[in-house]
């Protein structure tokens, strides 16, 4: 198929060179003229383990390119891709400027029958609304279809070429839509997983609804470690008993600093916005953005606990500044507001992440010192707040950890140690509910 997709950020990029390799002709189109100048010397603009060989592969079989001309890259396109960012504007409400954007040029450019893909996250009511705009701008015949994406950074590639699942919102009696959608996805769905159709409307309520989920079930899961920390249980424990239930299921039972990230934070205030505008109170979901604001000033207090209120004199290490592993995306990061609160009382700190210096840079300047490998971070520190669960974290030296810090003390923001092993080692260890 003949396929052009609006947007080349993290979605876009993902989507397009992942179409590509199943042998679709895609193009990608961006005004950024620098990230298309970039990628078209495929040179990724975002790190995402398995990118780069998908991309190279693809612009050399000249199965994908990019551009800068939106226009010219939608015409005689079967089906036209929006993902353009949707960031967060004022009381939750979401900034929806380049997806108007997008579609103002899609109905004014297209000359033929076109699917329209709305795989952006929007607002309840977009694909209603993107209908009504093309409609008055052209008098050519198109779809508008719902296809939110559930790709998890770190492992967007794998997410996107073997999906749990692939939800299309459409009208009920656009079959020519279902067809050309569903023979998009074949190659992707060869081991039987489900194509589901439903009306727009749900398929973009879904999206917000899965991350909100996900997103209560972590601060549930912050809120019972410190339940547990002050009861003298161990989450660890109660975790895998929970578990083990299969009403219940192991997945996001672990407790750490709060989530952050661009969909999280995003798509939980997103839901709460829309709720109050339909007149619905979404308390619960107020609670669990609380829950997660103060889960990510957690460790500052915990530190001050151990050491005082007054920090000068303390240097602090931490490993971790991404949101997660296996990106570089530090939006909403619990490292920031940490490293923030430790700064504001006076520790002085030097900072290591495998892959997220360059981001980090950006945001915290000069206030930090950068160390190009985790053990030079613990160099004469007083102690280590471990962030982000990187692998290379799990397992370190810890006789060489030991030795390279003035005062052996561990704030465990993952609880990827066991508290038992470490304190047998001689460190002083602070984990999250255990």
């Amino acid at each position: 198929m003949r396929i052009c997709v609006i947007g080349t950020g993290y979605v876009g990029l993902v989507v397009g060179v992942c179409l590509s390799e199943s042998g679709n002709d895609v193009i990608c189109a961006d005004k950024d003229e620098e990230k298309i100048s970039r990628l078209s010397s495929c040179k990724p603009t975002t790190y995402e383990p398995g990118l780069t060989h998908y991309l190279e592969r693809n612009l050399r079989e000249r199965r994908l390119c990019f551009s800068t001309d939106i226009r010219s890259a939608v015409k005689g396109r079967e089906l036209v891709f929006v993902a353009v960012g949707t960031p967060p504007g004022p009381g939750g409400q979401v900034d929806m400027s380049s997806v108007w954007d997008a579609t103002k040029t899609i109905g004014e450019t297209i000359g033929q029958y076109t699917v329209v893909v709305l795989k952006s996250t929007v607002p309840v009511g977009t694909a209603k609304r993107v209908r009504e705009i093309i409609s008055s701008l052209t008098d050519k015949e198109f779809s508008v279809v719902s296809n939110p994406e559930f790709l998890k950074e770190g492992a967007a590639i794998a997410d996107f070429m073997k999906p749990d699942r692939v939800i299309v919102g459409l009208e009920p009696e656009d079959t020519r839509a279902r067809e050309i959608m569903r023979e998009l996805y074949e190659p992707f769905l060869r081991t039987g997983k489900p194509f589901l159709e439903m009306s727009q409307t749900s398929a973009e309520v879904c999206k917000y609804a899965c991350n909100s989920m996900l997103a209560t079930r972590i601060s549930f899961m912050n809120q019972l470690a410190n339940f547990c920390n002050a009861a003298g249980a161990d989450v660890n424990e109660v975790r895998k008993g929970m578990g083990v239930d299969p009403r219940i299921g192991p997945q996001f039972l672990f407790p750490g600093v709060g989530f952050g990230g661009s969909c999280f934070p995003k798509d939980l205030s997103a839901l709460i916005a829309a709720g109050s505008e339909l007149g619905v109170e979404m308390d619960l979901l107020d609670a669990v953005r609380e829950v997660n604001n103060r889960q990510k000033r957690l460790i500052v207090g915990r530190v001050k606990k151990h050491f005082g209120e007054n920090l000068s004199g303390k240097k602090g290490a931490v490993w971790g500044l991404s949101f997660k592993p296996r990106t570089d995306d530090m939006r909403e990061a619990p490292s920031i507001l940490i490293i923030e609160g430790l700064l504001a009382a006076g520790a002085e700190l030097a900072v290591f992440d495998p892959v997220a210096m360059e981001a980090a840079r950006g945001i915290l300047g000069d206030r930090v010192g950068y160390a190009e490998r985790d053990y030079e971070a613990l160099r004469g520190a007083n102690f280590l707040v471990v962030v982000t669960e990187w692998n290379e974290f799990r397992r370190p030296d810890f006789r060489r950890m030991k030795e390279s810090m003035q005062e052996p003390v561990i704030f465990d923001g993952r609880n990827i140690y066991s508290r038992a092993y470490m304190e047998r080692l001689g460190f002083v260890y602070y984990g999250i509910g255990c």
